[in-house]
C-alpha cells in the first residue's frame, strides 16, 4: 500500500477531527504550526494509510507518541494500549482540570496516554492558561 495520502482524504480526516487534536483537543485556529495527519497505529507498528487509522494531532502530541501504541499507567503501574480517537470517546478517558489548564486520565488508558503523550507539560499548561483567559478554552468536547 502506498504511503500516499490525497488531498481530499486529508481534508475529509481534518473535517471528522473537527480541526482538533485528537490528543490534547488543541484548535488549528490556536496552535502554531499546521496540525499533522497521524497514524494511530503508527506505520512502524503495521499501522496503514488508510483513513480509519489515520486522525489529526499536533506536533507535540504526534511528537511523543511517535510509534508508540502503548503506555505505562502511572496508578497502576501498568502497560496499557494508549488512546485510540476514532474508537474512543474522549470524555470517557479524560476531563479538564478546573481551571481548564490541565487534562486528567480517568481510566488506565486516559492517564497512560496522558503521560506518554506529556499532554500536560509545562509548554502546554501555560498556552492554556492564557487561552482560558481569553475565552478560548477549554474546548467544547462531544460525548
Amino acid at each position: 500500500m502506498s504511503d500516499y495520502i490525497s488531498v481530499d482524504l486529508k481534508a475529509r480526516i481534518r473535517q471528522q477531527a473537527k480541526n482538533r487534536c485528537g490528543y490534547c483537543l488543541s484548535a488549528q485556529q490556536y496552535v502554531w504550526g499546521t496540525l499533522e495527519i497521524e497514524h494511530i497505529i503508527p506505520k512502524a507498528a503495521g499501522g496503514s494509510s488508510y483513513e480509519e487509522n489515520l486522525w489529526m494531532a499536533c506536533h507535540p502530541c504526534n511528537s511523543h507518541k511517535a510509534d508508540r501504541t502503548y503506555g505505562l499507567d502511572p496508578l497502576t503501574d501498568r502497560t496499557v494500549a494508549l488512546y485510540h480517537p476514532r474508537r474512543q470517546k474522549w470524555p470517557e478517558h479524560f476531563f479538564w482540570s478546573d481551571e481548564g489548564t490541565h487534562i486528567i486520565g480517568l481510566t488506565p488508558c486516559g492517564r497512560a496516554t496522558a503521560s506518554t503523550l506529556k499532554l500536560n507539560n509545562p509548554f502546554a499548561v501555560a498556552v492554556r492558561h492564557s487561552w482560558v483567559s481569553v475565552g478560548w478554552h477549554p474546548p467544547q468536547i462531544d460525548s
